[in-house]
């Protein structure tokens, strides 16, 4: 009898063991997803979507993103975002957020005791300086390497406004 239950137990046991390896696994968020997660950063969010950076951002990567949050937004002059967000601005727009994105997954202890200009996205060049802490331009970034699925974010507490905007 001690038998017929040891063998049922087995057999749920490696029933149960099939069925957790062909359960579809939960994947890692992407930074789209991350973004989206956390209230601080809904302006960012907000432009992203106006800009149809959406599909872009999740896609494989990997990316470095330097994400600006509603402070960094809330801090720009008067108007200067909802400018941005309008129809007819949207190029500025997408200028504006790919100069926050950098080809490649870059950490922190990458960049750490270096000083260096980064390609953006956008095309233009920021400064990083991680001699003390981390910089980019003027920004800092005041929480860095929040992995994503399809990169890293890094958040900053400034806009970066490329020099031609």
């Amino acid at each position: 009898m001690k038998r017929r239950a040891a063998i049922r137990m087995l057999a749920a046991t490696g029933l149960a063991a099939t069925l957790a390896a062909c359960a579809p696994m939960q994947s890692e968020p992407d930074i789209v997803d991350i973004a989206a997660s956390n209230e601080e950063f809904s302006t960012l969010v907000t432009a992203v979507q106006a800009a149809g950076l959406v599909d872009t951002l999740k896609g494989d990567g990997p990316f470095t993103v330097f994400a600006p949050t509603n402070a960094a937004f809330d801090a720009l002059p008067a108007n200067t975002v909802e400018t941005l967000l309008r129809p007819e601005n949207r190029e500025r727009l997408v200028s504006v957020l790919t100069y926050h994105v950098v080809p490649g997954a870059v950490t922190s202890d990458q960049l750490a005791g270096q000083r260096l200009r980064v390609a953006t996205v956008q095309g233009d060049t920021v400064h990083v300086d991680g001699t003390r802490g981390v910089r980019v331009n003027k920004s800092r970034v005041t929480t860095a390497d929040i992995m994503a699925s399809n990169g890293v974010i890094h958040v900053v507490d400034r806009v970066l406004l490329p020099p031609k905007h």
